[in-house]
């Protein structure tokens, strides 16, 4: 180990952090139903589930939801950006 850390370049390899669906709702400001409805159309992917919890990376959340925003304001449908970010 250099400097105290598990990696060789210095940087310490860190898990995504997962947001369950309530917290991803608070901290993005989006309603729950339009999460459900991107969710189903498939521009946001959750990435575990524990029982009837859904979990989704911040990380990914964060550059989709910017994604979906920025296809938006040009006039695409969800429909359309959904088959651009699979």
């Amino acid at each position: 180990m250099i400097n105290g850390s598990s990696r060789p370049n210095g940087k310490r390899h860190s898990k995504p952090r997962l947001l369950s669906a309530l917290e991803l709702v608070d901290k993005f400001r989006i309603s729950y139903q339009t999460l459900n409805h991107y969710t189903n159309l498939g521009l946001l992917n959750n990435s575990t589930r524990q029982g009837l919890r859904r979990f989704y990376r911040e990380d990914d959340v964060k550059w989709r939801l910017r994604k979906i925003k920025a296809l938006q304001n040009k006039g695409y449908t969800l429909r359309l950006i959904a088959q651009f970010l699979r």
